[in-house]
């Protein structure tokens, strides 16, 4: 299955799954009944901006106001939304 990210495309976290801080990691993470997944670098960034209102396109924009200097980081940004998805991490609201 291809997938398609579209800047008009809302995404939420899945359900049972929880975004937050983990301090003895620190970084974020996402945690799910089966475990946990510990969010690298700039993946966090992208998935706690994910809430089920804001759209992709308005995620890319706030990104690349707060990180102006991460030359290609829309491509990494649409990246990170498809192995999100691709993991069944977010959901399409």
């Amino acid at each position: 299955m291809e997938i398609n990210i579209q800047h008009s495309d809302i995404y939420a976290l899945a359900f049972h799954h929880r975004f937050q801080w983990e301090e003895a990691q620190q970084s974020y993470v996402i945690l799910f009944p089966e475990g946990m997944v510990k969010l690298h670098g700039g993946a966090g960034e992208v998935i706690k901006r994910v809430d089920g209102k804001a759209t992709v396109g308005d995620i890319v924009t706030e990104l690349k106001a707060a990180f102006p200097d991460a030359v290609g980081i829309e491509a990494d940004i649409i990246g990170m939304f498809e192995m999100a998805y691709g993991k069944a991490w977010i959901r399409k609201v």
